[in-house]
């Protein structure tokens, strides 16, 4: 192995404070009371699409669903960099990488008007090889254009790379850009989650449990 490369929401970041903060500002904003964190963790990885399900009852084919996603992602864009946090573990995961001589990078279907602030505010982007957001590529995850994407900037082969999410998605991008996968267990997975059928090479319960893979 060469490198790692991070999905960021739910494997790299704990971000679900903030997604469900603007959540529940939406809903208060449509006269409905705050929803407690532990309801909105497990949608916190698939966007606004999971979010206004959990928030509305709302789905892409409703007529109020582009309308809604709009508010709420404005209302994200004002509250993203409240308490953004390194998962427990992950800094001196990072610090155990990088003393080895390896590469670090972050792909996330997350659009680059968000990733960019947050890595940035966070102090990750000086340190990170590679900061691929969903739309830098034409397809996101689960295409594996942006994990190949960031091989490409990063000159390495994507067989030398260790991809690590915490949804299916991630490993089905992972697997099909021909990359090692881990499912991050301490991510946000619901009950319903079986990532032990998703076809990873392995599941880890801490963010250290990666290095022994290197």
């Amino acid at each position: 192995m060469q490198a790692v490369l991070f999905d960021l929401d739910g494997t790299l970041v704990d971000t679900a404070p903030d997604l469900g903060y603007a959540l529940n500002l939406q809903r208060e904003r449509h006269g409905l009371d705050f929803l407690p964190e532990e309801a909105i963790r497990p949608y916190a990885s698939h966007g606004s699409r999971g979010l206004l399900e959990v928030g509305f009852g709302l789905l892409p084919t409703d007529d109020s669903f582009e309308a809604m996603r709009t508010e709420y992602l404005d209302l994200y864009t004002q509250v993203m960099t409240r308490q953004p946090l390194l998962f427990e573990g992950m800094e001196e995961t990072l610090q155990a990488i990088e003393q080895r001589g390896l590469r670090w990078g972050i792909v996330t279907n997350k659009p680059r008007r968000f990733t960019q602030p947050m890595v940035a505010h966070m102090g990750l982007d000086s340190r990170a090889a590679a900061v691929i957001s969903g739309d830098d590529a034409p397809q996101p995850k689960p295409s594996p254009q942006t994990l190949l994407l960031a091989c490409e900037r990063m000159k390495i082969n994507p067989q030398t790379v260790l991809y690590i999410g915490d949804a299916e998605r991630d490993v089905q991008a992972g697997n099909a850009a021909g990359m090692k996968t881990l499912v991050a267990l301490f991510g946000y997975l619901s009950v319903k989650d079986k990532p032990e059928q998703w076809g990873a090479h392995a599941c880890i319960a801490h963010p250290k449990d990666l290095l022994g893979y290197l």
